[in-house]
């Protein structure tokens, strides 16, 4: 869909200006409370996470080939093999 060319001058990103600065309100402000406070991001790891749930960083040596075959499907790759190993192990 070709919406044609802007209007001369036309900015879709301009600066703010001291009015534009003057009129913005805080998300907490402007939008309903369940979703301002999703776009709130808290620094750190989740609290209250179940203890089987837990990720611990370890460091383990593979065979370059199995690395290659976990990788070979793109991002996500750990994610895999962390449900591999709970199969294979029964967890």
């Amino acid at each position: 869909m070709n919406k044609g060319k802007p209007p001369v001058g036309y900015d879709d990103n301009p600066e703010w200006t001291e009015e534009d600065f003057a009129k913005a309100r805080p998300a907490s402000e402007a939008l309903p409370a369940k979703m301002a406070q999703a776009l709130v991001r808290k620094p750190g790891r989740p609290t209250g996470t179940v203890a089987a749930q837990r990720k611990e960083q370890v460091t383990v040596r593979l065979d370059g080939s199995i690395l290659d075959k976990l990788k070979a499907d793109g991002p996500g790759w750990q994610t895999r093999m962390n449900e591999i190993l709970h199969k294979a192990l029964g967890v």
